[in-house]
């Protein structure tokens, strides 16, 4: 992430004080790509983590992956590693004749804890196949056999592959034009996939912008109203209905699309997440600090802004408690400027 200046998006309240100030990128557009919401600076250039894996699934479908929507979910996700995510993993590979020694991804115990005890009391350690990332990587392997493309390099920046995902980056990405979130025509001030690296999966990371992001989501989000037979609406339409397969019980992403009808939305590591709905309104930040915690803040005075959560609706996702003593003597609460203009 680029050193713009961050502007607050959280404060942790303890008592009658606040205790700390959460920084960072946040921007939220309405259905015709107008911003809403703005903090910090929403055309930082930034590592949007796993945000970004529906924006490479959409990739890999445009590149021949067919696949039932919840395998395609699954190439979205940041998955639990509970056994329905595990199966998925499998047969994902069995379509391409391949088990879980051609995955390149690093082994990792499953995400959810209760599911990584249950995983090690069975005598098992660290595995590829309950990384959080195995599906992506089972639905890469899985396109590159389709195309007839090597296998064993399907992780090098240089793979047609991940020429085909950096390029999906930088259409979807791009600046609309003409007012709508249909455009595609890219800006040279704001290029997506400038910078590449390596993400904790051991898959290659494409930069964008916080801005870049939501408009990503805004076109796959809005895909099955605008494009119903297109790709983006594919992809978008796997994620909402099968919200487990992205990520697990309880966790924020399948928690957010389970409460409302035709959203999508995908977390990231270091605390990214981006979300639209059908209309295609759309939401992306990132935490400064990368922190977790005001996470549920951001999100409920967001939706709210965007007319997506009813003001009088109670929080969608968990509030972070701030406790002294065992019980509740504060609360993390999102900043004043994000409440914004109404959608």
């Amino acid at each position: 992430m680029s050193t713009s200046p961050a502007a607050p998006l959280a404060e942790v309240v303890r008592g009658d004080l606040v205790e700390s100030v959460h920084v960072g990128h946040l921007v939220a557009l309405a259905a015709d790509g107008r911003s809403v919401v703005e903090a910090g600076d929403p055309a930082v250039t930034f590592w949007p983590r796993s945000s970004l894996k529906p924006v490479q699934a959409l990739a890999l479908v445009r590149a021949g992956l067919d696949v039932p929507d919840r395998l395609l979910a699954l190439a979205c996700a940041s998955h639990a590693g509970d056994a329905v995510h595990r199966d998925g993993v499998h047969e994902l590979l069995g379509l391409a004749g391949l088990d879980e020694t051609a995955l390149h991804n690093t082994p990792a115990l499953p995400l959810d804890p209760a599911v990584a005890l249950e995983w090690e009391l069975a005598g098992h350690g660290p595995s590829r196949l309950t990384q959080n990332c195995s599906g992506k990587h089972a639905a890469m392997l899985v396109t590159c056999r389709v195309n007839g493309w090597d296998l064993a390099s399907y992780l090098d920046p240089e793979h047609p592959l991940q020429r085909e995902v950096a390029a999906t980056v930088r259409e979807l990405t791009a600046p609309f034009t003409g007012g709508g979130t249909d455009g595609s025509t890219a800006a040279p001030e704001e290029p997506g996939a400038a910078h590449v690296t390596v993400d904790g999966c051991g898959a290659p990371l494409f930069s964008t912008t916080v801005a870049g992001l939501a408009r990503a989501f805004a076109r796959l989000g809005g895909a099955p109203q605008r494009d119903p037979l297109s790709a983006e609406a594919r992809v978008a339409r796997a994620m909402n209905q099968h919200p487990h397969m992205v990520s697990g019980s309880g966790r924020d992403a399948t928690v957010l699309m389970q409460a409302v009808e035709g959203l999508i939305a995908k977390d990231g590591a270091d605390g990214v997440l981006a979300l639209a709905v059908a209309d295609g309104r759309a939401l992306a930040f990132k935490v400064a600090d990368g922190a977790k915690r005001p996470v549920h803040a951001v999100v409920d005075a967001a939706l709210r802004a965007l007319g997506i959560l009813a003001d009088d609706a109670g929080p969608l996702l968990r509030p972070f408690p701030v406790e002294g003593g065992g019980v509740s003597v504060g609360e993390v609460r999102a900043a004043a400027g994000l409440t914004g203009d109404r959608a």
